[in-house]
């Protein structure tokens, strides 16, 4: 079965090491999407907070970079699963790790989950929401 480990992390950090032994993947630079972290309503919340998750929907620009990566994600689950790949990494960075990534994080593992529920493992991880142990 196919593993897909679908990340949320800070650029402050770096970027996520593939454990897998694997390498390769996807890294996605979620910065160049409007950041609600600017806005003091949103400060304290994060990318699986209603307030935070109605920011995104509102925006254009959240819709077009995930419509740009979702299917190019699908291609590799297909041809991972055609060949019995056994692992896929698939990291989205912001500044803080806290609402962008996140929400495309989230999104990403509710439509593969969706498509591919009975092919492939998720293994979602917030990576800086669990050092804070941030709840949401």
């Amino acid at each position: 079965m196919l593993t897909v480990a679908i990340n949320s992390f800070s650029y402050k950090r770096g970027i996520p090491e593939d454990r897998s032994d694997n390498g390769g993947g996807f890294v996605f630079d979620c910065r160049a999407i409007h950041n609600p972290g600017r806005y003091e309503e949103f400060k304290n919340l994060t990318g699986r907070d209603i307030p935070v998750i109605s920011f995104f929907e509102s925006l254009h620009e959240m819709h077009d970079f995930l419509r740009h990566i979702i299917p190019l994600v699908d291609q590799s689950v297909n041809k991972y699963i055609e060949r019995d790949f056994t692992h896929l990494m698939v990291s989205f960075g912001c500044t803080g790790g806290q609402h962008r990534s996140v929400y495309c994080a989230n999104k990403l593992a509710e439509h593969l989950n969706q498509k591919y529920s009975i092919k492939i493992d998720i293994k979602l991880q917030h990576i800086e929401q669990e050092l804070k142990n941030w709840k949401s």
